[in-house]
């Protein structure tokens, strides 16, 4: 297998690895705070406005865990600084 073959299936693998790990665990986190969000609203129902709000800002952060790994994924496999490298030489 050449450097070229190499180098392109390591991006592959570490993008599809970066993309599934990446989206898993947020989409965990989300449940657990929309679940938890839910349950202090039915208990508080007063405080659901508050709750909501910080629950939208709590989510928007887990989600952006989940984009910045597919952009990477994106990255190493459209985009991937290593090919320059490589064909260089």
């Amino acid at each position: 297998m050449d450097t070229v073959s190499l180098i392109a299936v390591a991006s592959i693998v570490t993008a599809g690895f970066s993309t599934s790990i990446g989206c898993m665990f947020p989409a965990i986190g989300e449940g657990k705070a929309v679940s938890t969000a839910l349950t202090s609203i039915a208990q508080q129902p007063d405080a659901a406005p508050t709750i909501t709000r910080t629950l939208f800002v709590g989510l928007a952060m887990i989600e952006s865990t989940a984009i910045y790994c597919f952009v990477v994924s994106m990255i190493l496999i459209f985009a991937n600084p290593f090919w320059n490298h490589i064909i260089a030489k």
